[in-house]
């Protein structure tokens, strides 16, 4: 059995940053195709590649996919709400806005994360000091979604389907827990949602969208669909649970502290896109409300029993 280190040593901050990286680099990538492919399309490239890729790694690792059917409805449900439903939405609202506020809104996850589990989950319940980071951090989105959402009716929707991406992947942090009941390898858990994703996305797909013109794609355009497939959602995921095997859910957690940023500088550098300073001022306390939910930065503040 592997130990959880809550202390984070050199090489898991490594990890995490280059997760954050690998995570803050898809609304970048996605920022390049939405330019040529439509939005379901996108999403099926993207799951079915990444599926390719993570089967791939799964044999050359000695894995074999699961037998059982229970297994695989498991992997279906987690496809459904951690890929297709919060793929699709962040695809057709980066359409309308720009790459670093969706990697921003997204960051709410960890904020709707500690509502849904602990909700539904009895050994999740939430301390004084995580409702406070959650009111922080909703505050954080608020500030974001609602003064620039006065510019104009699609963009508030726009932001609003990011928004539902976050809670979909909340819910999926609830269901996911039970492929540890069920003893099944995070690798295998990872390829098995994205092909169950597949599978759900490519009629779909086909009747939306139709078959597209392989010809009339770009180059750069492939290229960002081949990063985004491989490098933000195959290697991204193995290297996610790499994380939370060695260093437990709430390091790996630090992570949505770091997305934004990289994914504001890689649209900053490649995609020429600017951040209001309303942006910015939602994006600190989102990163306020983080640092509460995590805990370790406020053991030493005294806020009226804030810490039991």
């Amino acid at each position: 059995m592997t130990t959880i280190s809550n202390a984070m040593s050199g090489r898991i901050w490594a990890m995490l940053i280059f997760l954050s990286i690998l995570w803050g680099g898809s609304f970048f990538f996605i920022g390049v195709v939405v330019s040529e492919l439509p939005p379901l399309t996108i999403v099926t490239l993207r799951v079915a590649i990444a599926a390719v890729t993570l089967w791939l790694i799964s044999l050359a690792l000695g894995h074999r996919p699961p037998k059982s059917p229970k297994i695989w409805l498991a992997c279906l449900g987690m496809g459904l709400l951690n890929n297709v439903i919060p793929f699709a939405l962040i695809v057709w609202g980066q359409t309308q806005i720009a790459s670093g506020l969706a990697a921003i809104l997204n960051a709410a996850t960890p904020i709707f994360a500690v509502m849904v589990a602990g909700f539904l989950l009895p050994d999740e319940r939430p301390t004084k000091l995580k409702l406070f980071g959650v009111a922080i951090g909703f505050i954080g989105v608020v500030v974001m979604i609602g003064l620039p959402a006065l510019e104009g009716s699609a963009s508030l929707l726009a932001q609003l389907a990011v928004i539902g991406a976050a809670l979909s992947y909340a819910f999926a942090g609830v269901y996911g827990r039970r492929f540890k009941t069920m003893a099944v390898n995070p690798v295998i858990t990872a390829a098995g949602q994205v092909t169950a994703s597949s599978l759900i996305l490519l009629p779909i797909t086909l009747m939306v969208d139709g078959p597209i013109d392989i010809s009339s794609v770009s180059n750069h355009v492939w290229a960002a669909m081949a990063a985004l497939s491989i490098a933000s959602t195959a290697i991204a995921y193995v290297l996610y649970f790499k994380i939370l095997e060695v260093a437990g859910a709430t390091n790996v957690l630090l992570v949505t502290l770091m997305v934004p940023v990289s994914a504001i500088l890689l649209g900053s550098v490649f995609l020429n896109e600017s951040l209001e300073a309303i942006h910015f001022v939602g994006m600190l306390l989102i990163a306020l409300g983080l640092s509460a939910i995590d805990g370790r930065l406020w053991q030493n503040v005294k806020l009226v029993g804030l810490n039991k």
